[in-house]
């Protein structure tokens, strides 16, 4: 007597069902589950952006950033147009000395007016000072470009959050150029500040006669000077491997508040005003970053509501 091998007529429909094929001889087979092989261990949940402040998001990653042609475009476009109405805002001299006179009295209340002090002493140095202007005249632009680089070519998923975050705060600068005007403390002679570009003749800075034209002389609130070196260091230091530059990432700021203080380009309360600026920026990228992933979790979820074709 010979077994039955073949396979039941009904083996497809219960295969639709989850079942196995039926065993030899019409047993009702058993579920497909049961037989699976054990599933592979999960992979590691990315969070998501709900679930991160912009300090993890700069840290992990947001994607990859565009072409390179485009980003360059992007940051050469964003910087010009900056640039265009940061000094096309009109400048308000007698409200820009006003202002610089009320944040310079409520620092000597608070007891941390000492911008003077420090601009009068590193000007008796007369190499460190004329360092200092070129120092402010320059690496503004050249080290925040070096980072950008620095962050495109070797840590590119980190790139699009970083430049969002410097591209927003930058933007916010604007409205206290345009609400705010200042005047920097070394157009404060009258209190006993020193124009260091000037007395040393100095090439490249705002006040320097090349430039001071063409550039909003009432523009010192806030100091982008130091809220871009904050966004380098800040950068440098969640990204870089190596302690020597992370160092560097933490000295860079400091260096930069030390510099726009003792030339007399700024109060403390502007740098202070840069940070904030830094600090909105970030968190107005968290939320773009949350909105545009609940808009793509809404798309998949109507992909996945949707009939699916014969």
């Amino acid at each position: 007597m010979t077994s039955n091998k073949s396979a039941s007529p009904n083996a497809p429909a219960l295969a639709e069902r989850g079942f196995e094929n039926p065993a030899p001889g019409g047993s009702a087979g058993v579920p497909v589950r049961a037989l699976a092989p054990a599933p592979s261990a999960p992979r590691e949940m990315r969070p998501s952006a709900r679930q991160l402040g912009i300090v993890e998001l700069w840290r992990r990653g947001s994607g990859r950033p565009l072409r390179l042609w485009l980003e360059m475009i992007l940051l050469a476009v964003s910087y010009g147009a900056y640039s265009l109405i940061r000094n096309a805002v009109p400048e308000h001299e007698t409200s820009a000395f006003r202002h610089a006179r009320s944040i310079w009295a409520f620092e000597q209340r608070l007891g941390i007016g000492v911008e003077k002090a420090i601009n009068h002493a590193v000007n008796r140095v007369e190499w460190l000072i004329v360092g200092m202007n070129y120092y402010y005249a320059t690496l503004h632009f050249a080290v925040t470009l070096a980072v950008l680089i620095w962050l495109y070519r070797g840590h590119a998923r980190h790139f699009s959050a970083g430049r969002t975050v410097l591209l927003v705060g930058t933007g916010l600068a604007l409205l206290g150029f345009a609400f705010y005007p200042l005047a920097p403390p070394r157009l404060m002679t009258n209190v006993g500040f020193i124009d260091t570009v000037a007395v040393h003749h100095t090439w490249g800075a705002m006040s320097s006669p090349s430039v001071a034209p063409v550039s909003n002389q009432f523009a010192a609130m806030p100091s982008m000077h130091f809220g871009w070196s904050l966004w380098c260091g800040l950068t440098i230091v969640l990204l870089a491997r190596r302690r020597w530059v992370k160092i560097l990432g933490v000295a860079y700021p400091l260096a930069t508040l030390t510099v726009i203080v003792a030339t007399a380009n700024h109060f403390w309360m502007d740098a202070v005003g840069g940070a904030l600026c830094i600090a909105v920026g970030a968190g107005l990228a968290t939320l773009m970053y949350r909105a545009s992933e609940r808009r793509g979790a809404g798309s998949v979820a109507r992909l996945d509501r949707s009939p699916a074709r014969p």
